[in-house]
């Protein structure tokens, strides 16, 4: 089912009848939906049509028949997300609507949603009242404080928000070492070090990107041209480095499988023969799965591993953050920070207030030992 005149309702007020054709809607709509990240529409067909089916059973009305009321906001939170009770986690969705739902095909299994999916359908919830020009329930004090608190309540009990592991410089070399098996290895390993070193590229830049937006600056040195990404929509294309090993992998890859034209990273089939079809996202998140698996590295491991641990990375290091976000392209310091954070106490004194400043001095950096004297010290 096409949700694309989802995003772009017929009746917003900015796209009225009196205003525009039925023509230059449909084209106003393109354009939004041309201008939305690929992974971004998905996610708001996705949400949408869930939001579509849930209130059919729970309400018997549907998206269009005008803004929706806080409580009804609250009865989705208290719906889908789990609160910790006697005997175990509780929701409160009905069973027959749950399983309603899931032979729907809008939900994948039964139960509860994640804190982060109920967040995310609220938002795209709240896209949806902007887009009609409706006041949207999401603002409602009572429905914040309950995601809030219900976040609490859930960490209290052992929940937290699960992250990729981030892939820093060790786990990063474990993985680089299992590209030996031929022209599949050559491609991994440039792949993994463009989208580490290049400045933690998301999954979809790096199946963006493509040959002709390559040019060499020196023997050592690549520089790779990013054009619209998450973040950037605009028009204006970003040059980024690639230096050092990662120049020297992609320069192998462009010598094992050369091409004038088309994406940079394409499908290599049995034999070691590079076809001219590109990778896909979920295939980036496979090889890297895949080399943590060949590495005996334990962890969630993803496309987004690479991103991370560059971030982290960088931040054990020493790297101003403003360097940092100018190579991944954060827009929210909030957002990067935790991870930069991470990175940075590592090697932070304040992680090693125990220690005299002599030992401090005397040993290698991010080792720690013990007192020989058998004191402590205040």
């Amino acid at each position: 089912m096409d949700h694309t005149h989802l995003l772009l309702p017929g009746d917003n007020p900015l796209l009225a009848a009196d205003r525009l054709d039925a023509t230059a809607r449909a084209a106003a709509a393109a354009f939004v939906a041309a201008g939305t990240a690929a992974n971004t529409l998905r996610s708001y067909r996705s949400a949408l049509a869930y939001w579509g089916a849930w209130l059919q059973l729970r309400y018997g009305r549907t998206l269009e028949t005008g803004p929706l009321e806080d409580t009804v906001a609250v009865q989705f939170l208290l719906d889908h997300l789990a609160r910790p009770e006697a005997g175990g986690w509780q929701h409160l969705l009905p069973p027959t609507l749950d399983a309603a739902l899931v032979d729907a095909g809008v939900k994948a299994r039964l139960g509860a949603l994640s804190h982060n999916t109920v967040r995310q359908r609220l938002a795209v919830l709240a896209k949806w009242h902007a887009l009609k020009g409706w006041p949207s329930p999401t603002e409602a004090v009572t429905v914040k404080t309950l995601l809030r608190e219900a976040r609490k309540a859930q960490a209290r009990h052992g929940v937290t928000v699960r992250k990729k592991t981030a892939a820093v410089r060790e786990p990063l070399a474990a993985l680089l070492a299992t590209c030996t098996d031929g022209v599949r290895g050559i491609r991994d390993r440039a792949l993994l070090l463009l989208a580490w070193s290049g400045g933690g590229r998301r999954r979809s830049e790096v199946v963006g990107l493509q040959v002709t937006d390559l040019r060499p600056l020196d023997a050592d040195t690549w520089l790779y041209t990013l054009g619209t990404t998450k973040t950037e929509t605009g028009d204006v294309r970003r040059e980024k480095p690639l230096r050092g090993a990662a120049a020297q992998a992609l320069t192998a890859w462009l010598a094992a499988a050369p091409a004038s034209s088309g994406p940079l990273f394409r499908r290599v089939y049995k034999g070691g023969r590079v076809g001219s079809a590109g990778l896909s996202s979920d295939q980036v998140a496979r090889i890297v799965q895949r080399r943590a698996q060949l590495a005996g590295l334990a962890g969630d491991w993803a496309a987004h591993s690479l991103r991370s641990g560059f971030v982290s990375e960088a931040g054990r290091q020493g790297v101003p953050l403003g360097e940092v976000m100018a190579m991944t392209e954060h827009r929210s310091v909030s957002t990067v920070m935790g991870y930069f954070q991470a990175g940075a106490l590592l090697g932070s004194r304040a992680s090693r207030l125990l220690e005299t400043p002599e030992h401090l001095a005397g040993r290698p950096e991010g080792r720690s030992e013990p007192s020989t004297n058998g004191q402590n010290r205040g």
